[in-house]
């Protein structure tokens, strides 16, 4: 590693008995930027962001339970719904210190992330939205499946959504909208060999089944971006092919703090795009530090 490449850290945090692993670097001194993943990846898809965000702040990528290589506690023992994945993210933010940070949201990353805004407005300086949606209108037909299950949740439609869990569906996610070859084969690889862990695959429907809760929060987080005005900045890859371009102009609509880019990718844009979304973050988030300044010394 060169001086101007920070190393990434990697640690387990125990939150409640369960160990969330996580991937840190930067200094401690400097504003910190908590990254929140989404399914089926983790930590591991910010391999790339994380050396470039590193040079100027402060950053933490945990993965959440069941996921990467945190933990994944039984079903009998742990509830899989977004409340609760907020409940450890939230002690495991405590836990490692983080008083005030900056949140990037990503797919399951932004219910998360944003029930963590509601909870505690104070504690967050900004928000990266990637694909992380918070509109009905940026939901596309490729959440049919998956509704008909929030409508129905019959044994029958819980076995349909398994075939989201398959290698090729993995595979897909990441390479829909965009050129395979740029595509590194590690990455859904990994994804497909923890998806295949044991029992992992109820937790995964249980998840599916209860993001129909995230959907009925949708207004409260538009309340939350309507009053509090956090700065903002949408990096959307426009070929996603489950959430819409819409879900990122809908941003601006509750927050005059939003702004919006779009990159000719898909869903996991940090894949293709990672250099020119890593770029507009760092530019945005450093506009944002003479403020940061300002408000810690009140």
């Amino acid at each position: 590693m060169t001086a101007h490449t920070p190393s990434i850290r990697y640690g387990k945090q125990d939150v409640d008995g369960i160990n969330i692993f996580y991937r840190e670097a930067g200094s401690t001194t400097s504003p910190a930027v908590l990254l929140m993943h989404g399914f089926p990846s983790s930590s591991h898809m910010f391999r790339g962001l994380i050396p470039p965000l590193a040079r100027h702040f402060h950053v933490i990528a945990p993965d959440l339970p069941g996921f990467g290589f945190s933990d994944a506690p039984s079903r009998s023992h742990f509830a899989y719904t977004f409340d609760h994945l907020t409940d450890v993210m939230e002690r495991f933010t405590e836990a490692i210190g983080l008083a005030r940070y900056a949140l990037y949201i990503f797919d399951y990353g932004a219910p998360v992330g944003l029930r963590l805004a509601l909870r505690h407005p104070e504690r967050i300086t900004a928000i990266v939205s990637q694909n992380g949606n918070a509109y009905e209108e940026g939901l596309s037909a490729g959440w049919n499946p998956i509704q008909r299950y929030w409508a129905e949740p019959t044994q029958e439609n819980r076995n349909a959504l398994k075939t989201f869990l398959s290698p090729d569906a993995t595979k897909w996610q990441y390479t829909q909208g965009t050129n395979e070859s740029h595509i590194a084969p590690e990455s859904y690889t990994l994804d497909s060999a923890l998806l295949a862990r044991p029992g992992n695959e109820d937790i995964q429907l249980d998840l599916f089944l209860d993001y129909g809760n995230n959907v009925t929060l949708y207004p409260r987080f538009q309340q939350y971006f309507r009053k509090h005005h956090p700065p903002l900045l949408a990096v959307w890859g426009k070929e996603d092919p489950f959430f819409l371009p819409a879900g990122a102009h809908a941003f601006t609509r509750d927050n005059p703090n939003a702004r919006v880019a779009f990159f000719d990718t898909g869903h996991f844009a940090l894949e293709t795009h990672g250099e020119e979304i890593g770029a507009k973050i760092v530019e945005f988030l450093r506009e944002l530090e003479p403020v940061e300044v300002a408000v810690s010394e009140q």
